[in-house]
C-alpha cells in the first residue's frame, strides 16, 4: 500500500534555507561542535575575563546594615525617629502603616579587615578574613520593593514573568564547554524557600538553555534515571528512533523547538553518566570538608552546594546559581540573621579560597547577594533585644570576587543612615551589564528576536561599571 505525500512548493528563500541552513548544516554543526546548535555564535564578542559565574543568591534580602554597610550614626541615634527629610518616595504597605520609624543601629561589631581596611560585621568572621579578595558594591539600587518581582528583576531583567534568566542568556550566548553537562545549573538549599522556577527559566529562548536544577539525595535530576527494566541499550535505541522521527518533523515544519527537544533528550542521556560522577564528593580529601564546614558532607545544604559548585566549575559549567533562602527578616532579626549568616559564612569564604588555590578564581566570577536591602528603621516594635527591618530597594550591598574585578575595593557609598545612595550608584541593569562584559558579552548586542522585538537581559538600560574592573 502506497503512502500519500503532501508536496508543498518551495519559494527561492525556502529552498536556500533548507539547503544552506537546514538539516545538513545543522548536522555538520553538531558534528563540529555538539553544544552549538542553538548558541548565539558560541563565541564571546571580545576577549572575556571570566569563563564562568557562580552566583550565590541570598533570597529574601539580607540586611546590609548588619553585615556590610557600617553606620555608626544609626548606633548613636538608636531608638530616635528617622528624620522626615530622609524618607524617599517608596515605602512598602507594611511600613506605610507604622506611626513611627525608630532608627535601629546594628547589634554587631564592625571592624576593618585586611590591607584594604574593608568594613565587615562579626556576623561573617570567615568572609572577614578574605576581604582583600572581595569587591564590595555598597551602592546597589533596584526597581521593586517586593520579593517576587525584585527577584525576577535581578535574575531576568524584568519584574514580570516571561523573560529569560541570566544563566539562560549565558548559555544562549556562549554555549557549553562540556557536552555532558548543561551550561546552566541551579542548586538550592533544601528546606528553605527561595529560587522559584521562573528565576531560571529560558522563557522564549530555546528550551535547552533552561536552568537544570540539581537536587540533594539519590536522584539529583528528576526523571534522569531509566525506569526499572529499561537498559541503557534500550534507551539508546529509543532515542535513535525518536531522533529519526523528529528529524523528519523538523524538515517539514522547520520548528526550532523540535531541535531543542532533540538536544535535551541527548543531553539527558549523557547526563546519566556525568551527573553521578560530579555529585559524588566522597573522594574529596578531609581538608576540603573542614574548609567548607561539617555541613558540606550533608546533601542539599548550602555548604555541600558550594562544594558542588566548585566541582561543576572545574568541569566547565558556565553558570552555576546557588540559592539560599530565609533572609526575609521583618521581625526577630537578631536571632534569624545570626542563624543564616552562620549557614553561609564559612562555605562562601571556602568556595572563593578553594577556587583560588586551584587556579580557578582567575577565570571564575563569584557573586554574592540578594534582591534588595533592608531599612535603617525598625519594622514594628523596637526593644532592647529584638527588632525587624522592612524591604529597602534604594540602597544595598553586593559582593564580587574573582575574574576581572578589583580586589579589596569598596565601591559606592550611602548616606549616614544607609537610606540613600550618595556616591556611584549601581542599578541592577548596570551590574548585569558588567557581569556579561566580564564574560566577554556586550549586553547591547546579546539579543533575541521574539514577537517582533529584540529582547536583551538589560532591557533598554545598563552601563558597564568600569571603575571596579581590574
Amino acid at each position: 500500500m502506497g503512502h500519500n505525500h503532501i508536496h508543498i512548493p518551495l519559494t527561492r528563500r525556502e529552498f536556500l534555507t533548507k539547503t544552506s541552513l537546514g538539516m545538513g548544516a545543522v548536522s555538520l554543526a553538531s558534528l563540529l561542535n555538539p553544544t552549538s546548535l542553538f548558541a548565539f555564535g558560541n563565541k564571546p564578542h571580545f576577549v572575556p575575563k571570566a569563563k564562568r559565574i557562580i552566583y550565590l543568591y541570598m533570597a529574601g534580602a539580607p540586611s546590609q546594615l548588619d553585615l556590610f554597610d557600617y553606620k555608626p550614626q544609626l548606633v548613636k541615634m538608636n531608638g530616635e525617629n528617622l528624620p522626615s527629610s530622609v524618607f524617599g518616595d517608596r515605602l512598602t504597605g507594611t511600613a506605610a502603616t507604622q506611626n513611627s520609624f525608630p532608627m535601629v543601629g546594628t547589634r554587631w561589631n564592625f571592624k576593618q579587615h585586611g590591607e584594604s581596611g574593608m568594613w565587615m560585621s562579626d556576623l561573617l568572621p570567615n568572609m572577614s578574613k578574605i576581604t582583600d579578595e572581595l569587591c564590595k558594591i555598597q551602592s546597589m539600587h533596584t526597581a521593586s520593593v517586593q520579593h517576587e518581582p525584585a527577584q525576577m528583576f535581578t535574575n531576568t531583567g524584568s519584574e514580570l514573568p516571561g523573560r529569560p534568566s541570566f544563566g539562560s542568556w549565558i548559555s544562549y550566548g556562549l554555549g557549553s564547554d562540556n557536552e555532558n553537562l548543561p551550561a546552566f545549573i541551579v542548586l538550592k538549599t533544601e528546606g528553605l524557600e527561595g529560587g522559584f522556577a521562573g528565576l531560571y527559566s529560558s522563557a522564549f529562548l530555546p528550551a535547552e538553555h533552561q536552568g537544570v536544577r540539581f537536587r540533594g539525595g539519590k536522584d539529583p535530576v528528576l526523571y534522569l534515571t531509566n525506569p526499572p527494566g529499561v537498559t541503557e541499550a534500550a534507551r539508546r535505541e529509543q532515542l535513535d528512533y525518536l531522533k529519526k522521527m523528529q528529524e523528519g518533523a523538523f524538515e517539514f515544519w522547520e520548528d526550532p523547538s523540535i531541535k531543542a527537544k532533540m538536544a535535551q533528550y541527548e543531553m539527558a542521556f549523557r547526563m546519566q553518566t556525568s551527573v553521578p560522577e560530579v555529585v559524588d564528593t566522597k573522594g574529596e580529601p578531609d581538608y576540603i570538608y573542614e574548609q567548607y564546614g561539617e555541613d558540606s558532607k550533608k546533601s542539599g545544604t548550602f555548604a555541600s552546594n558550594c562544594l558542588l559548585a566548585r566541582r561543576l566549575a572545574e568541569r566547565g559549567v558556565k553558570f552555576i546559581q546557588v540559592y539560599h533562602g530565609g533572609w526575609d527578616h521583618h521581625n526577630d532579626l537578631p536571632k534569624s540573621i545570626a542563624k543564616r549568616a552562620k549557614e553561609v559564612d564559612k562555605a562562601s569564604a571556602a568556595l572563593i579560597m578553594d577556587l583560588k588555590q586551584r587556579g580557578l578564581l582567575e577565570d571564575t566570577l563569584v557573586v554574592w547577594g540578594g534582591e534588595f536591602g533592608r531599612t535603617c528603621f525598625s519594622q514594628g516594635e523596637l526593644t532592647k533585644d529584638n527588632f525587624g527591618r522592612d524591604h529597602h530597594p534604594d540602597a544595598y550591598t553586593m559582593l564580587l570576587a574573582g575574574a576581572g574585578v578589583k580586589k579589596g575595593v569598596t565601591y559606592g557609598r550611602t548616606d549616614d543612615f544607609g537610606y540613600h545612595v550618595v556616591e556611584n550608584p549601581v542599578h541592577v541593569h548596570d551590574l548585569n551589564a558588567t557581569l556579561l562584559h566580564l564574560m566577554g558579552l556586550d549586553h547591547e548586542r546579546l539579543t533575541y528576536k521574539f514577537q517582533g522585538r529584540r529582547f536583551r537581559l538589560t532591557d533598554v538600560e545598563g552601563n558597564v561599571v568600569r571603575d571596579i574592573l581590574s
